[in-house]
């Protein structure tokens, strides 16, 4: 008896683990229809050659000239098209679109078809290349639209679901869970993402993120994939930065950001140690641009920013997203520890200059050379010289040891490289090489000093324990 009871068991627990699998078929027959699919065609134009690619470049005295000539003509310049696909979802009846930035780049036509087949010209009403959002807009009225969510809110772990058209097979619908929040991608500074492992695919980009209640928490925007395919790792715009965008180009046509003027780095856990915090955290402020409202409220090279208007900075990553979101104008209050201080400034935070502007201010990077090296601090492992002059105008500098050398040791287990010039150790400024061979002396055995090291035209901080 007791056998068959057992059996029994065995039997109804794979059952009752299938009961508690979610059923999705209810969000998707009620938010399917505010999924679009997206098409773009772009017009390209070639410039003929005087010949084919196919045909040899010849002279016109050449026997074969005439034949080429005759019977393989010149083509001239051709015209083709470039198609892409993507997804989309409806956030309003009268027909705005959301969707990705980079699936109607450079489109000359754009076409929105819905879920019921009807197909509609779109207009960009505009677009956003740092956060991948594009707003549109089709001549429609009484659309199916999505319902928003809160993507704060949203757990770990959480079910949700994508809708979109992988390699253009429109509405498909694929589950996964939330793996992650807040995470940062490579220069990609202003979109805390979440990460899923529902299948995402090429085509899906612009497609909504749904959460369990049939809410958009997030726009599906990119992949990590060896192959170009789904590999379970999987990336969301939150739909309340989405949202922030698509109101601005709604009302205004483009985006305006805060920004106050500082190059970051992320606070390790040897430079918490060395600037004396607890643990890593915060934003270090590597180098503070000239004029700026960083310069103007007093914020410093050195300094760790904690919080900045209220807003805590847990890491580096997020002081661009918390000031970019800050309206240009604005005073906000900065908590920074400074010396292992800890202090408040008021910045009146600037505007941030559109993508055009912001790459013509890139500065060529120095290349520095000078004086014969002079051998320094051996037990680091790098050989140091003095700027010269030319160097010191050039790099705008007053001080400063230059690294001419980097042999096995401390210093190349740090990162400092050949061509570093190191301005500061612990915020002290290096003004010879001999003061930095004393300044160095004085610290013990297995001590992190921060070293402020110009690299190029960027400065930034590195770790250095003292053997």
């Amino acid at each position: 008896m007791l056998r068959k009871l057992l059996l029994l068991v065995i039997l109804l627990l794979p059952v009752q683990g299938m009961a508690q699998l979610p059923d999705f078929t209810d969000l998707v027959e009620k938010q399917g229809s505010t999924v679009v699919n997206i098409s773009t065609t772009q017009n390209a134009r070639t410039q003929g050659q005087g010949v084919t690619p196919q045909v040899p470049q010849l002279r016109e005295d050449d026997p074969f000239y005439e034949f080429f000539r005759r019977f393989i003509p010149n083509p001239g310049p051709r015209e083709f098209q470039s198609n892409s696909l993507g997804s989309g979802f409806i956030i309003s009846t009268d027909g705005f679109v959301l969707t990705n930035a980079h699936v109607v780049e450079a489109a000359d036509e754009i076409t929105v078809k819905l879920n019921d087949k009807r197909e509609f010209k779109a207009k960009v009403i505009g677009s956003d290349k740092r956060t991948d959002i594009a707003l549109l807009k089709i001549e429609a009225t009484g659309l199916p639209a999505v319902k928003f969510g809160d993507a704060n809110k949203l757990k770990v772990g959480e079910w949700v679901i994508a809708i979109g058209s992988p390699f253009g097979f429109e509405n498909s619908v694929t589950a996964g869970i939330v793996s992650a929040k807040g995470r940062s991608l490579p220069q990609e500074n202003f979109v805390p993402f979440i990460q899923t492992d529902a299948a995402v695919n090429p085509g899906n980009s612009g497609g909504p993120l749904f959460n369990m209640r049939g809410e958009v928490i997030g726009i599906n925007s990119q992949i990590y994939s060896r192959t170009g395919g789904f590999m379970g790792l999987s990336f969301a715009i939150p739909i309340d930065v989405a949202n922030d965008i698509a109101n601005q180009l709604k009302a205004t046509g483009k985006i305006t950001r805060g920004r106050i003027g500082v190059v970051i780095q992320p606070v390790t856990k040897d430079l918490a140690e060395s600037f004396g915090l607890g643990k890593p955290t915060g934003a270090l402020v590597s180098s503070v641009e000239k004029g700026s409202p960083a310069e103007k409220a007093g914020i410093e090279a050195g300094d760790v920013i904690l919080k900045f208007d209220g807003k805590t900075v847990a890491s580096s990553e997020d002081l661009p997203r918390v000031v970019g979101t800050t309206k240009p104008g604005a005073k906000a209050v900065v908590q920074l520890m400074r010396n292992k201080v800890a202090k408040e400034v008021s910045v009146v935070v600037g505007e941030m200059p559109d993508e055009a502007r912001s790459a013509q201010r890139q500065q060529r990077r120095g290349q520095p050379g000078g004086k014969p090296p002079v051998e320094a601090v051996s037990k680091l492992g790098m050989t140091l010289s003095e700027p010269s002059t030319q160097q010191r105008e050039q790099l705008n500098i007053t001080g400063g040891v230059l690294v001419e050398d980097v042999a096995q040791g401390a210093a190349a287990r740090a990162g400092i490289r050949k061509g570093d010039i190191i301005l500061a150790v612990n915020n002290q400024d290096v003004k010879s090489l001999e003061q930095f061979g004393q300044m160095v002396g004085q610290f013990e055995k297995g001590k992190i000093v921060a070293l402020l090291v110009r690299r190029g035209t960027n400065a930034l901080y590195i770790p250095l324990r003292i053997e």
